[in-house]
């Protein structure tokens, strides 16, 4: 699905380590995503040491979520298969409602298969579309949440934007992704595991190691902490604040639509 637009359309960007033009990237990412979807979350464990639940977890607390039956609309963003979906509901009270976003179909269809198994579908909501023009209404959710997606669009301002479009006043967005290590000597040890070990468990696991040899280029193209902090604030966000986590390799953004 190719709905580039505008007047940046022509330009070059990142795939991975790789220049690529724009209108090329989503095609691109999506072809990853649909080798990887069936084994998308058992890899995500191997390649975290199972870290990453740890980190939803600290996501999901933050996402404010009430515990009784007041009328909740989530709508997480490039959560094709309903992990924090899942979470959400899991925390919440009876009133918490999930949408999942996903431009992949591919993720969605293994989200709205464990949504149906959970007898969770009558409280998620699965949508194909594109980040970065959100198929919602102004102001139609109290709270936004991407993990580990936004790396993987084409044109992040434009995205932010439209997530801040979406959220009522008051709403916050909150961002889970990737960032630089931030520890004398780890870092080394964590480009040696994410280069040499990510991909050959790749090919073992789900039978072919490209697409995470793009993943693990894809998290060292992204910004750092504090520069994602800021792309926030160019889109709108206000009291933006992010918690790096595990020495830096992942952090939690959050901001306010006020």
């Amino acid at each position: 699905m190719d709905r580039q637009h505008g007047p940046d359309a022509g330009t070059d960007t990142h795939f991975g380590f790789t220049d690529v033009p724009l209108s090329e990237k989503q095609g691109l990412v999506d072809d990853v995503f649909h080798k990887v979807a069936s084994r998308y979350d058992l890899m995500n464990d191997l390649m975290s040491g199972g870290l990453h639940r740890a980190w939803k977890s600290v996501m999901t607390t933050s996402i404010g979520l009430p515990r009784g039956p007041r009328r909740f609309d989530l709508l997480d963003v490039a959560g094709g298969t309903g992990d924090i979906a899942f979470r959400a509901i899991d925390a919440g009270g009876a009133g918490v409602a999930v949408t999942v976003l996903d431009i992949n179909g591919a993720m969605l269809e293994v989200g709205a298969a464990r949504a149906a198994k959970k007898r969770l579908s009558d409280r998620v909501t699965f949508i194909q579309g594109n980040a970065e023009d959100l198929p919602f209404p102004d102001r139609s959710f109290d709270a936004v949440t991407i993990a580990f997606g936004i790396r993987n669009v084409p044109r992040v301002p434009l995205a932010l934007k439209e997530m801040r479009r979406v959220l009522k006043p008051g709403g916050r967005l909150l961002v889970l992704e990737f960032s630089k290590v931030d520890v004398p000597g780890f870092d080394r040890i964590y480009d040696a595991f994410s280069f040499r070990v990510i991909p050959q468990l790749g090919r073992m696991v789900a039978g072919d190691a490209e697409p995470y040899r793009y993943l693990v280029e894809s998290i060292r193209k992204f910004p750092d902490a504090e520069t994602f902090a800021d792309m926030m604030r160019e889109a709108g966000f206000e009291q933006v604040a992010a918690t790096p986590m595990t020495g830096g390799v992942a952090a939690l953004h959050v901001g306010f639509r006020i």
